[in-house]
């Protein structure tokens, strides 16, 4: 078919003056477009009139849309944009080619396939192309020339590494100042550790004071000792001759041989013996060494005070750190520190007396149990005193186990003396005072407390004192989501986390010590409790809601 060419002005509205948008004809043969006649005849819908030639109509024409003259306006739409593609690429062409003599030596690639230079950027495939690719394969792209592409690229490219050595400047800005701070933290670090050791410093100073002012004291103690002594020292000297003249006395009374002059001399001599009394002489020099005594209980308490303080605040402190496990490796360092400080302090006198072989076996045997073979060595049985027990608690397993009874299943309770009224608590039968005793407890439940306790606690009071680990007369390791031990009301928290359920009990009685363990395949060290013990110790148990104790039979393990 051939082409054919329609005016414009005959496919334009002559309302809009634009393209027919859905091409609508009215009665009298004249066309427009849809929405620009419904908008013309909007108000009046009689005596409608045609906008070019101007006929009334009696009513409103039914509007109906021309389709072939749609159809027509489509291909028209079509012809004009490819029109205008083949315009703007043929502009760009010849832009390109006003170009020609400078691109030509612009040192650029030829293309492989029509030897021309590689002179026009396709800006919509993104390639770089000759004048005849762009013409043949690339109509109605967009083109540049290479070397304004290039410009633009550059200047894009120069905003990329500005921002990007911007990046760089900052980020090596903070590698440096991590390399200060670094600096800084190793400066604060020698700070610190010139401070605590200044502080310490100043503690030792002052504790050496302190112990200068005691050999002062204890100076002061020999000199009165030694003045008392000196003043009877004398007196005797004086008794002694003095007696020594009663002595001549008599036996010169006893060498005379006159009966008469016998019995004449003896009523004096009779009278003066019992005048100045030949019972024994007491000085009273026993008394001397009391205050040293008192002198020497006092700073080892003293001592000890000391080291449970600075185990406390060394804790917290360490705690406020988070560094709970260097902690627990310090109190373990410090435990095995101590216990052979205290073996070596106690047997240093005796072994210096006894001969080499001896003092091996003395040395080996005196040696802190570290395994729980070693532990089992000193094993003790153990039983539950039902006598001492609360109403609340129910005794089991021939009186091994304790655990809260069930107050809607509870029998009527025996009156005894021994109970325990306000606390859910209970003593074991035994009392303790061997030298070395070891005794384990299985835990079920969140809140229990192993205990020691003298026979004479409180078991009535209403008040805290009949709490165990709340007066002088018990010894209290309280296990509940934490560890934590007691003595006087006084309570130190732990660092060690409850992670077994079963419990060791190593005492040194007369060592005035008790260690308290998890008991694992190697024994895990909680703490250690110093006292004087003056009477037997007896095991003991509070218990709380839905938890019980078994007292575990070592017998078979021993070794």
């Amino acid at each position: 078919m051939a082409d054919f060419h329609i005016p414009m002005n005959h496919l334009s509205c002559r309302i809009c003056s634009e393209l027919l948008r859905n091409p609508t004809t009215i009665p009298c043969g004249h066309n427009f477009c849809l929405e620009c006649i419904q908008s013309c005849w909007k108000e009046d819908k009689v005596n409608c009139s045609c906008p070019e030639c101007g006929k009334k109509f009696p009513y409103r024409p039914l509007l109906i849309k021309n389709t072939t003259l749609a159809w027509v306006m489509k291909d028209t739409e079509e012809t004009l944009k490819r029109k205008r593609k083949e315009q703007h690429s043929a502009q760009s062409l010849e832009v390109l080619k006003r170009h020609r003599s400078d691109t030509e030596t612009s040192g650029n690639p030829l293309c492989p396939r029509h030897s021309c230079p590689l002179d026009v950027y396709c800006c919509t495939d993104s390639h770089v192309i000759c004048a005849l690719c762009a013409s043949a394969k690339h109509v109605g792209h967009r083109f540049g020339l290479v070397k304004e592409e290039r410009r633009r690229k550059q200047e894009e490219l120069g905003k990329m590494q500005t921002k990007l050595r911007q990046t760089l400047e900052e980020q090596e800005k903070k590698l440096d100042n991590m390399g200060k701070m670094f600096e800084q933290i190793q400066v604060e670090a020698r700070k610190t550790e010139d401070d605590c050791e200044s502080t310490i410093v100043r503690v030792i100073d002052y504790l050496q004071k302190c112990y200068m002012s005691v050999k002062q004291l204890i100076g002061a103690q020999v000199e009165a000792a030694a003045a008392q002594v000196h003043i009877s020292k004398q007196t005797l000297e004086m008794k002694v001759e003095k007696i020594k003249a009663q002595d001549a006395q008599l036996e010169c009374l006893a060498q005379t041989e006159s009966d008469a002059h016998f019995l004449q001399k003896w009523c004096h001599v009779e009278r003066l013996c019992e005048k100045n009394d030949l019972q024994r002489f007491h000085e009273g020099l026993e008394d001397l060494f009391i205050p040293f005594e008192d002198t020497k209980k006092a700073v080892e308490q003293l001592g000890r005070q000391l080291e449970e303080f600075c185990d406390k605040e060394f804790a917290s402190i360490f705690s406020a750190a988070g560094l709970e496990e260097h902690v627990e490796s310090i109190n373990n360092n410090d435990m095995e520190q101590r216990c052979e400080a205290s073996t070596s302090k106690s047997h240093g006198l005796h072994l210096s007396l006894c001969p080499p072989e001896d003092n091996r076996t003395v040395k080996e045997n005196k040696l802190e149990p570290k395994t729980r073979e070693e532990f089992l060595q000193y094993a003790c049985g153990l039983s539950l005193d039902p006598a001492t027990a609360h109403e609340d608690l129910t005794i089991s397993e021939g009186n091994k186990e304790v655990m809260l009874f069930p107050r809607r299943c509870k029998t009527p309770v025996i009156h005894c003396p021994q109970r325990f009224t306000r606390r859910k608590q209970v003593l074991c039968r035994e009392g303790l005072q061997a030298e070395q005793c070891y005794y384990e407890v299985e835990v079920k439940g969140n809140k229990v407390e192993i205990a020691l306790a003298y026979k004479g606690i409180d078991r009535k009071s209403f008040s805290k004192l009949s709490a165990f680990g709340a007066n002088s007369n018990s010894w209290s390791l309280d296990r509940s989501e934490t560890y934590s031990v007691s003595h006087k009301a006084h309570s130190i928290k732990l660092s060690a986390l409850p992670s077994h359920h079963r419990i060791g009990v190593y005492l040194k009685f007369k060592e005035g010590a008790v260690y308290f363990y998890e008991v694992l395949d190697d024994m895990k060290f909680l703490y250690k409790m110093e006292a004087k013990f003056t009477e037997p110790l007896y095991p003991g148990f509070w218990l709380g809601d839905k938890s019980c104790i078994r007292i575990c039979d070592l017998k078979q393990h021993r070794l």
